[in-house]
């Protein structure tokens, strides 16, 4: 409708551009008004529907690979298992009474100063958290990966460009009142928008980073005393996100690479762990597929998730704006435009990938449960004491 007004009026105006009666004219005058005050009220409603179309085609996720399982999440498949539980010949105990025997963290202290999830590292855990980040850069940095730290506040437009909800009542997304910015919830927001509205070249992918940042999630709807005590399941906290953009035929090769250096890290700290081929109900709405990594927690006497690898294809770089020009298209090019006398292809978006390599909080877990002894200590793994001053093991007080 708005564009047969606009050719409506565009007719009248060409009409009074040759010589016209006065009426005739006034009468034009008369009818070109008309179709202007239309078309304001009209172009407004199409601002508004192209608002709510936008807002719907937004919930629509992704579409799975057909080699994902249907339904919810106990329908994901174990792919891999890797190691076996720690036999304990003595009583043992969760993160949270080893973590107060050992004056390694303060939940009180900032239950009052911050409110619930929120906790204070301290001692030989504050070592324990920077040896896992330096330790965990320093291993992907080895596979070719580019190391980042990120803004940790974004834009809503990016956040929700990503496949995120930043608004609604169980979102996991704190947003900054009075502004258009969100508290990140992980570095996958900000690395996806470092390329925004880009052009990339074909030399160039695949682009791999690893980057340090700290997360905050509000946790809506996160209930239940078994996932949430202690550090399990905080509001605040340190993460290692591993990112690629690349070709996509190349995506589903990645999405193994990536959680190929997730087992490693975990097995080179002694984990015992299953891989998930996680089922669709259990995929966010960017994830083409996901692999979860579940780690044996035997504080908590059960396996709790530790990581997740996904392969997003073109779904936040079609958001975002992130493409890249083939150089050597086996396809001829649907407009080809001559530069320099060759032809130059189509721009192709290119397909996403992110995996966690550290989420700090719940390593902590793992390893003060895991590796726990009778006389109250905490054995170090050998990988990380380097990393941390040379520590050994963290002795009761």
């Amino acid at each position: 409708e708005v564009e047969d007004l606009r050719y409506e009026r565009n007719t009248v105006a060409n009409k009074m551009k040759g010589k016209v009666e006065p009426l005739e004219r006034q009468r034009l005058i008369e009818e070109g008004k008309n179709l202007k005050e239309k078309l304001v009220t009209l172009e407004e409603d199409l601002i508004k529907l192209t608002d709510a179309l936008q807002r719907e085609a937004q919930c629509i996720p992704n579409m799975t690979h057909p080699d994902v399982p249907i339904g919810g999440e106990d329908d994901s498949i174990i792919r891999k298992m890797v190691g076996m539980p720690r036999d304990f010949t003595f009583s043992i105990k969760d993160h949270v009474q080893i973590g107060k025997e050992l004056d390694l963290f303060d939940f009180d202290a900032a239950a009052e100063v911050s409110g619930s999830k929120f906790y204070y590292l301290k001692n030989e855990a504050v070592l324990l958290e920077m040896g896992l980040i330096n330790w965990t850069l320093s291993e992907v940095m080895k596979r070719g990966f580019t190391p980042l730290t990120t803004p940790e506040i974004a834009r809503s437009f990016v956040v929700e460009k990503c496949g995120f909800q930043p608004r609604g009542d169980n979102t996991q997304v704190y947003s900054i009142e009075g502004s258009d910015q969100c508290l990140i919830g992980t570095a996958e927001i900000p690395v996806g928008g470092i390329h925004m509205d880009s052009i990339l070249g074909d030399s160039s992918l695949p682009l791999k980073y690893v980057a340090f940042s700290h997360c905050f999630r509000t946790e809506a709807g996160a209930a239940g005393v078994s996932t949430s005590r202690g550090l399990y399941r905080v509001h605040q906290f340190s993460k290692v996100e591993m990112f690629i953009l690349c070709r996509p035929e190349e995506s589903n090769a990645y999405h193994e690479e990536l959680i190929e250096i997730e087992e490693e890290l975990f097995s080179k700290l002694g984990l015992h762990f299953k891989t998930l081929d996680m089922a669709t109900g259990d995929l966010g709405a960017p994830a083409y597929r996901k692999y979860d990594i579940e780690a044996w927690m035997p504080g908590l006497g059960r396996y709790g998730e530790i990581s997740s690898a996904s392969n997003c294809t073109d779904y936040q770089s079609r958001r975002l704006g992130i493409r890249y020009r083939p150089e050597n298209s086996t396809s001829p090019p649907t407009n080809p435009k001559k530069t320099k006398g060759r032809n130059v292809s189509p721009p192709e978006f290119v397909h996403t990938l992110n995996a966690t390599a550290c989420a700090v909080p719940r390593m902590i877990v793992c390893l003060l449960e895991n590796y726990q002894q009778e006389d109250g200590s905490v054995v170090i793994p050998e990988p990380l004491r380097p990393f941390m001053g040379g520590i050994q093991v963290i002795t009761p007080k």
